[in-house]
């Protein structure tokens, strides 16, 4: 019997026919390991995942290979997006035994949850220099029943391994603005100049990288600037990024950034939209605002429910065949182009065989200014040309079967896809696009802080009106952050209080008195270990998240045990951040908060002030990412942010306080005066 059925996982409900006598992770399936002293079989994955469906496919649904498992082991299968703290514990476990790590997740465990033995992927028959799953199993389950004071001694083992790498002896000296500098030469050393990004293929896109090289540009470092510019650039030609629906995939299968692993991810796309308006702000070049709103209207048509919640994922596959709806024949790009095509031909490069696996995906061969120059058009008249062409694919593409979806809401990516909307609300010269932007954000917020609210409590995982149960020290510090930025864009004070409530309920649940916090909360399951990671990977660690909330919150309040935590936080990562600066890129974002200027704004004024927007304009012209800004009318109700109390209006219209470093320059009336004073 598969026990998946009434799951609100989209992952899980995709195994709810396997064959497969599958639980979720469940008191039930734990204590049936104990009482019949089986094996738990424990494989971790998510919805996107394309090699989890080929393993599905090939394995889990077999009937041969089903009933082994079903014979032989107690099978969880756990979707990783909505229990990141079994997939952190159970992947630190399979790195230690295999020196790597991914999905899908394959664990052997004990009854008493200490893994023995791990993989990833295993075929139905021995390929790839991979043993079959079926040896697999039939090897796991005679070494259980034959030897079994082996299994427990590898089990013991490895447990202690693994509760030893929470324990951090990583106190690092006080972190410095030189040593973010010198970090900047360690990102440069090992930069791609030729194809752009860190590392060999698979490339991945490193967001969270970026913007501290966009933080630091900010700080007048031209090499820093050049590198994301650079980085930005090269991912966006197409292959990786959607140049006909916008929105990014989750990586690069090459070097060059062309051929994509065709899932997006709501988290990718987040915190890129970010950095793209983020190098937008600092550079004015209207290239980087386009793939912003592309990116943004993406999620808006294609990740979006009808609460304001963000969908997680949409997978890789389509009609069971991974890229599918994204790639094109020569023969449909001709037809759906007509005679747009010889000029849209020579912008993208496009032959016969296409680039891969006999079809095209589209990535630009040459710029703008050269289509120009050959086809002797403006530079602006070959933008509108191309963009109409990627309007019509766009159309004819939506006729084809679509990837699935996967239609959870996440708190912690649905915080980070809020921050963006809430940012570009904030900071887009085009006051249409914007204000709509506000409206996404005030109605994601919203539904966030009601349906992913039980009893008073943040959840993670939503799914069709019903809410998870668990929740994760990430979903605290995203959601802190998005509602301090969108309490920035609109000044509502519910937003504020609502950011503190949960810092409060984060502090009190998630501390850990050695130092920064446990992933999971104190009133959470009891599991093998409660984990505390560290490292930033492909969304920003709990940790770093939560450091950033607390310092952005001590800027708002001036109370210094924000502080005072979040750099006893930053302590324990000092060394490791400078030594692997793209693992905890999140983490010297937020130590650039922390050790810059930080300039604390706040305007008071009368109701119907018609000099409010200048001012919030000029504040917003350019990229500061160490400035936060409280408004209110005077005088200020009690709960609204620290900053705005004890100021009173000067000469009775809206005036303005600027503070930086506990030191507060003279309240101020005219633009002019405060213009100076920023």
């Amino acid at each position: 019997m598969n026990h998946l059925k009434n799951s609100t996982s989209p992952y899980l409900l995709q195994h709810s026919n396997n064959p497969v006598d599958w639980y979720p992770w469940s008191e039930e399936a734990l204590k049936r390991s104990l009482s019949e002293n089986k094996p738990i079989f424990l494989s971790i994955g998510y919805a996107a995942c394309h090699w989890c469906h080929v393993m599905a496919h090939e394995s889990f649904e077999d009937e041969s290979i089903a009933a082994l498992m079903n014979e032989r082991f107690i099978c969880i299968k756990v979707d990783r997006e909505e229990r990141p703290d079994l997939d952190g514990i159970y992947m630190a476990a399979t790195i230690a035994l295999t020196g790597s790590g991914g999905w899908p997740m394959s664990v052997f465990l004990t009854p008493q949850l200490h893994p023995f033995y791990a993989g990833t992927y295993f075929p139905p028959t021995a390929r790839y220099n991979l043993p079959s799953f079926r040896d697999v199993l039939t090897s796991i389950s005679d070494t259980w029943r034959n030897n079994p004071a082996e299994v427990e001694r590898l089990g013991n083992k490895l447990t202690d391994h693994l509760r030893r790498q929470v324990i951090s002896s990583d106190l690092a000296p006080s972190l410095s603005q030189g040593l973010l500098d010198d970090t900047i030469g360690n990102l440069n050393g090992s930069y791609d100049w030729d194809f752009g990004g860190w590392g060999q293929a698979p490339k991945f896109p490193q967001p969270m990288t970026i913007e501290f090289l966009l933080r630091r540009a900010s700080h007048s470092d031209d090499l820093a600037a050049r590198i994301a510019m650079h980085a930005l650039r090269a991912m966006s030609k197409g292959g990786m990024y959607d140049v006909v629906g916008g929105g990014f995939s989750r990586y690069s299968v090459d070097e060059f950034w062309r051929t994509p692993h065709f899932e997006k991810m709501l988290y990718d796309n987040a915190q890129l939209a970010l950095v793209y308006l983020h190098a937008w702000q600092i550079s004015r070049d209207p290239f980087y605002k386009r793939i912003v709103t592309e990116t943004l209207d993406f999620i808006l048509r294609e990740l979006t429910n009808s609460e304001g919640g963000f969908y997680s994922s949409l997978d890789a596959d389509s009609e069971k065949v991974e890229g599918k709806f994204y790639v094109w024949s020569y023969e449909e790009l001709q037809r759906t182009l007509g005679s747009e095509f010889e000029l849209f031909n020579a912008a993208y490069g496009i032959t016969l065989h296409g680039n891969w696996e006999g079809r095209t995906i589209l990535q630009r061969a040459i710029d703008d200014s050269a289509l120009a120059a050959g086809f002797k058009l403006a530079p602006e008249n070959i933008e509108e040309i191309l963009m109409g062409c990627h309007s019509r694919l766009l159309a004819e593409r939506n006729t084809r079967i679509r990837p699935g979806t996967d239609d959870k809401v996440l708190t912690c990516w649905n915080g980070l896809m809020l921050r963006a909307f809430a940012e570009a609300s904030r900071f887009l010269d085009d006051k249409k696009i914007a204000s709509s932007y506000l409206t996404v954000a005030t109605r994601n917020a919203d539904f966030l802080l009601n349906s992913l609210k039980v009893d008073a409590h943040l959840r993670r995982a939503w799914r069709n009106g019903q809410a998870g149960n668990e929740v994760f020290l990430e979903d605290f510090g995203s959601l802190i952050i998005a509602l301090l930025e969108l309490y920035q864009a609109d000044f509502n004070n519910r937003w504020f209080i609502s950011a503190q409530e949960l810092a409060v309920e984060m502090i009190a649940r998630f501390s850990d008195p050695a130092g920064g916090f446990f992933d999971t909360p104190n009133d959470g399951e009891s599991l093998l270990i409660r984990p505390k990671d560290l490292q930033d990977n492909a969304t920003p660690s709990g940790n770093s998240l939560a450091c950033e909330a607390l310092l952005k919150l001590a800027a708002f309040t001036d109370e210094g045990k924000y502080q005072d935590l979040a750099e006893k936080s930053l302590r324990m990562v000092g060394n490791s951040a400078l030594r692997y600066p793209t693992g905890f890129a999140y983490w010297l974002s937020a130590a650039d908060f922390a050790l810059g200027d930080v300039k604390q704004i706040a305007l008071l004024h009368s109701k119907k002030d018609e000099n409010l927007q200048s001012f919030l304009d000029l504040i917003r012209a350019e990229f500061k990412p160490n400035l936060v800004v409280a408004s209110s009318t005077y005088p200020p109700s009690k709960d609204a942010p620290g900053l705005l109390m004890d100021r009173p209006l000067k000469d009775g219209s809206l005036t303005a306080y600027v503070c930086e470093h506990f030191v507060c320059n003279l309240p101020v009336n005219s633009l002019g005066e405060f213009q100076k004073q920023l």
